[in-house]
């Protein structure tokens, strides 16, 4: 939200930028009336206004935000997607894709991962939660499911999980990230802020199956009992149910195809390229 706002990459509940940044109550001690939020919007109000600005943005979501802005008065916002390489995250053979992490064959695996594990935004303790009213449900599952965590941080979750923690580093490397894909059955994603998630678009790409929370761009992407599970926004219990439904599935390969097509139809390069073409097309018509 950075070019609609002063300063803020999410705002979370503060409007301020629908008229003026100002007292931004994420600054220390609460800003002040000509704070940095205040300078940096009379900044970008003033650049702005000097050319025809189209902006673009990647989901829905941040575009009706964006809407709001009073930075944006006047001026074109259009949504396009960003672009995944499909040629690269594709579906592969599980089983050799668990070989090459040493990942268990007889087991239901979910992905967690992020960045920074432990950043309250990524919602670590609603997947936590869930995890724990799962085994408590189904007992049975201690034994048959387990989660994967890659990132920094990742092995603070083996003593707060009931299932089995396989920790991870943080990867860098592309196709190790397709592996990892691969070798899962459900990827998980309890963020509490988002956009338009580019793990959810690999991990569909996949062919991995999501359950998520009803925020930002996440029900853009994911269709919800179609090819994934939106969850009501910060409920564990609704999270859980997500897991389980996916993972009990008896449709699982079509859900699985589903997230698939889902990314090959809407998130291809060549898809988002034309979405640009068109919008380069319509600019360089009007202002030529």
């Amino acid at each position: 939200m950075w070019p609609c706002t002063g300063i803020c990459h999410y705002a979370r509940e503060c409007t301020n930028y629908q008229q003026e940044c100002h007292n931004c109550p994420y600054i220390y001690k609460g800003g002040g009336r000509k704070d940095l939020s205040y300078r940096t919007f009379r900044k970008k109000q003033k650049l702005y206004s000097q050319a025809p600005i189209h902006f673009v943005t990647c989901s829905r979501w941040l575009k009706e935000q964006a809407k709001t802005s009073a930075l944006f008065e006047g001026k074109s916002v259009t949504n396009i997607p960003n672009a995944i390489n499909t040629n690269l995250f594709k579906p592969q053979d599980k089983q050799k894709a668990r070989a090459k992490f040493m990942l268990p064959e007889d087991k239901k695996l979910i992905l967690f991962g992020s960045l920074k594990i432990t950043d309250r935004r990524k919602g670590a303790d609603y997947l936590i939660a869930a995890c724990k009213l799962l085994a408590e449900k189904h007992p049975e599952w201690k034994d048959s499911l387990g989660v994967v965590a890659f990132g920094k941080q990742s092995q603070q979750l083996q003593e707060l999980l009931p299932f089995r923690v396989y920790p991870l580093p943080y990867i860098k490397n592309e196709h190790e990230v397709v592996n990892i894909y691969n070798a899962v059955d459900l990827f998980a994603i309890p963020s509490l802020e988002e956009n338009l998630p580019n793990m959810i678009m690999e991990a569909m790409a996949c062919g991995v199956p999501c359950v998520g929370f009803n925020v930002g761009g996440i029900p853009e992407m994911i269709d919800h009992l179609h090819n994934g599970y939106v969850a009501q926004y910060k409920s564990s219990e609704d999270f859980a149910n997500g897991i389980h439904w996916i993972l009990t599935e008896p449709e699982y390969k079509e859900l699985s195809a589903q997230a698939c097509r889902k990314v090959l139809g809407n998130y291809s390069e060549s898809t988002i390229a034309k979405k640009y073409t068109d919008v380069y097309n319509k600019i360089t018509g009007k202002y030529a």
